[in-house]
């Protein structure tokens, strides 16, 4: 896949249910390799498409189109944190996430946003981590009953002054 016929555009509430799907196959079929089945079925299981809906409608939203294929999304908050990028399992390590880390990185820099933190899993943690992105705390969520392995993350925005 060349990533200049990818297209990124914010996402709409038409994109609720895309991104949603998305989401939990990701989930499902990549970060399989670092966590239980379990521990999928507690990240992923009941989330209603109301609720996933509602987050969304806080925050800043982009979808990555191939064509008319959804490849990925991301999100960004009011206050410079990254909650959600995830990429479909058909385009994987093809530049999707890193063009919508750009993405984020550019809208917060247009915002004043000095600094962007995450929240990575184990397996979006060497992505993170590649760029430029630094671990403060590592910690285990709980799920419905199942301990995850989690990193917050922060990273500071080149070209903008200011501490962490």
């Amino acid at each position: 896949m060349s990533t200049s016929a990818l297209n990124i555009r914010p996402c709409t509430l038409d994109d609720d249910e895309i991104t949603l799907a998305l989401f939990q196959r990701a989930v499902r079929e990549i970060a399989s390799r670092d966590y239980t089945p379990a521990q999928i079925e507690a990240w992923i299981d009941g989330i209603a498409l109301p609720t996933w809906a509602a987050v969304n409608a806080q925050r800043r939203m982009w979808i990555a189109m191939l064509d008319d294929v959804p490849a990925g999304f991301t999100d960004l908050t009011n206050e410079g944190h990254l909650d959600r990028l995830f990429v479909s399992p058909d385009y994987q390590r093809c530049g999707v996430a890193s063009a919508l880390l750009d993405m984020v990185e550019q809208a917060a820099r247009q915002r004043g946003m000095t600094r962007l933190t995450t929240d990575a899993s184990l397996t979006a943690l060497p992505f993170f981590e590649t760029r430029g992105f630094v671990v403060t705390r590592a910690r285990q969520v709980e799920r419905r009953g199942q301990a995850l392995d989690n990193f917050q993350m922060k990273k500071r925005l080149e070209g903008i002054e200011g501490a962490f």
